[in-house]
């Protein structure tokens, strides 16, 4: 009984059949715009029996560590000034992370609304009808710079326990989908004028194991496939076709 009931919680939906939507009428030529790279949003942890996440510090330094050095080699290819945004103290810092936050909470509606087929809003329907933003309250952070846009990055993974692993063999057997490991991602461009959400990439079963160098670089460039205005025959650009076959 236990079990049975551990398998109908654990059911998962099919993956996103769209991962990638930009603002209808948005163009960024290469080399025209100043980008702050946010302070990315990384949680890595395991996924309990139950399917609870269950945090694991140590993982999360080496992601934080993996994903920052991946973060930085990349930035020199989105054919854009981006710099690392840096995060003010205080009230200003808990204001960044409500932002962060939101840009989570955007990204995640994004997906459920617009990015299943089956889900989609009356007013989000077709492609041309990508409209998300955070408000324009979201340029007045301090330390802007003058900077154009702000990017958003955020990481979620949750390795499967041996417990899970288990569920999903049992499960399997019962022939119930039941997923072992959470690993997703979001990265998105906002407009700092008008707080608009001009491009975002996201996937609820991106690949890399980011506790690792080779993992990060992976992950950083399914992140970042899709990203406007960045020129040809780049890692990133190839990252991009390969992703489309």
């Amino acid at each position: 009984m236990i079990l049975a009931g551990l398998v109908a919680a654990a059911a998962v939906p099919a993956s996103a059949q769209e991962r990638s939507a930009i603002k209808p009428g948005f163009v960024l030529p290469p080399d025209t715009a100043r980008i702050l790279l946010f302070r990315p949003s990384i949680k890595v942890g395991a996924q309990s029996t139950a399917g609870l996440f269950e945090p694991n510090a140590d993982w999360t330094a080496q992601a934080r560590e993996a994903l920052g050095a991946s973060l930085r080699e990349a930035e020199a290819h989105l054919g854009h000034a981006v710099v690392d945004y840096a995060a003010p103290d205080g009230a200003d810092a808990a204001a960044l992370a409500e932002y962060q936050a939101l840009f989570d909470t955007v990204a995640a509606a994004v997906i459920e609304f617009q990015f299943f087929p089956g889900n989609r809003l009356p007013t989000k329907k077709r492609k041309d009808q990508f409209d998300w933003g955070l408000g324009p309250e979201v340029g007045t952070l301090p330390g802007l710079g003058g900077a154009d846009y702000a990017l958003f990055v955020t990481t979620e993974d949750a390795f499967g326990s041996t417990g899970r692993k288990v569920l999903q063999l049992f499960a399997a057997l019962a022939r119930v989908s039941v997923v072992s490991g959470v690993h997703k991602g979001f990265a998105g461009l906002v407009d700092l004028h008008s707080g608009e959400l001009v491009w975002l990439n996201a996937d609820l079963q991106m690949g890399g194991d980011v506790r690792t160098p080779e993992g990060a670089r992976k992950r950083v460039r399914e992140l970042l496939a899709g990203f406007p205005g960045k020129p040809a025959d780049t890692p990133v650009a190839a990252a991009d076709a390969n992703r489309a076959r």
